[in-house]
C-alpha cells in the first residue's frame, strides 16, 4: 500500500512527508510525492530512506496539466494502484490586492492548482481508491483547505474562493463516497509559517511581516494533524480539522507583541 502527497517539495506537502514516514516504514507501506521540482522530490525521498527505511516513488508533475497528469497516471498505474491515502497539499496564494486591480494571470494560476488540479488528482486516483477500499483497505482523502475558505478577508478574493470550493468539494465527496468506506477529511489551518508567504507576495521582508509579533502554525503542526486523522480506527472519520495558532483568535483577529 501507498500513500500520494501532492506539493511534497515544500511547506505542507513535505512535512506531511515527514510525518507520515515512520506511519509507512511500519506497515511496509511506501510513499509517491508529486511536485513540479524533482530535484527537492529526490533529496527529501533520499532523507526519509536514510531516517525511517522508507521507500518513496517521486514524480515531477504540474497538476494544473489535466492531460500530462492522465499520462502519468495512466504509465505509472502500477504504482499508483495500491494507494491508499491521498494528501491533496499542492496550493497557493499570489497577491493580495482588491480585485479591482488584482492579476488575471494570478487568478489563473490559483483556480488552476487550488481548486482545478486538487479535481484531476482526486478524479485520476479515485479509481484506485475505490477498488482498494472495496477490498478492505482503509482508504482516505485527506484535502488541506485554508481558514480562508470559511471566513473571507479583505483583498483575498480568489485564493478565498478556491479554498472556499476546496471545503464545498470535500463535503459533496464525501457525500458522493457515502457507503464505499473512503474516509474524507479537510484539514483547515489559520497562519501558517511556509514559502508560501514569500511566493504570494514576491518579498522576503513582505512575507515575514505577516508573522511579526506572534507565533504561527508551522508546516509540521499541520502534518501533524493529517497523521492524527489518518491514524483514526476505521470506524472514526475526522470530517473537519479547524487549526488556528494561539495568537489568532480568527480571520483578521491576531494578537502581536
Amino acid at each position: 500500500m501507498s500513500i500520494l502527497i501532492t506539493g511534497a517539495s515544500s511547506g505542507i506537502g513535505a512535512a506531511c512527508a515527514r510525518a507520515l514516514a515512520p506511519l509507512c516504514a511500519s506497515r511496509n507501506w511506501r510513499l509517491i510525492l508529486l511536485a513540479r521540482r524533482l530535484d527537492r522530490l529526490q533529496a527529501l525521498a533520499t532523507e526519509l530512506s536514510a531516517q525511517n527505511g522508507v521507500t518513496s516513488h517521486c514524480f515531477e508533475s504540474d497538476i494544473r496539466d489535466r492531460l500530462s497528469l492522465e499520462t502519468l497516471f495512466s504509465r505509472s498505474e502500477e504504482i499508483f494502484s495500491d494507494t491508499k491515502v491521498l494528501v491533496n497539499s499542492a496550493g497557493l496564494a499570489k497577491g493580495l490586492d482588491p480585485i479591482q486591480r488584482g492579476k488575471v494571470d494570478d487568478w489563473d494560476e490559483m483556480i488552476d492548482t487550488n481548486l482545478k488540479g486538487l479535481l484531476y488528482v482526486t478524479k485520476s486516483l479515485l479509481p484506485h481508491l475505490l477498488r482498494n477500499s472495496a477490498s478492505g483497505a482503509v482508504c482516505h482523502i485527506v484535502n488541506i483547505g485554508s481558514s480562508a475558505g470559511h471566513w473571507v478577508y479583505r483583498k483575498g478574493n480568489i485564493y478565498c474562493a478556491t479554498k472556499a470550493a476546496v471545503h464545498a468539494f470535500s463535503e459533496s465527496l464525501r457525500l458522493d463516497l457515502h457507503g464505499s468506506g473512503i474516509r474524507v477529511t479537510e484539514i483547515v489551518p489559520g497562519i501558517v509559517k511556509t514559502e508560501a508567504s514569500k511566493v504570494r507576495f514576491g518579498d522576503e521582508e513582505r512575507a515575514e511581516a505577516t508573522y511579526a509579533g506572534m507565533v504561527p502554525l508551522s508546516a509540521q503542526d499541520v502534518a501533524d494533524a493529517v497523521l492524527w486523522s489518518v491514524s483514526r480506527p476505521a470506524h472514526v472519520n475526522v470530517q473537519e480539522l479547524v487549526i488556528f495558532p494561539t495568537a489568532q483568535s480568527a480571520v483578521g483577529m491576531v494578537s502581536r507583541i
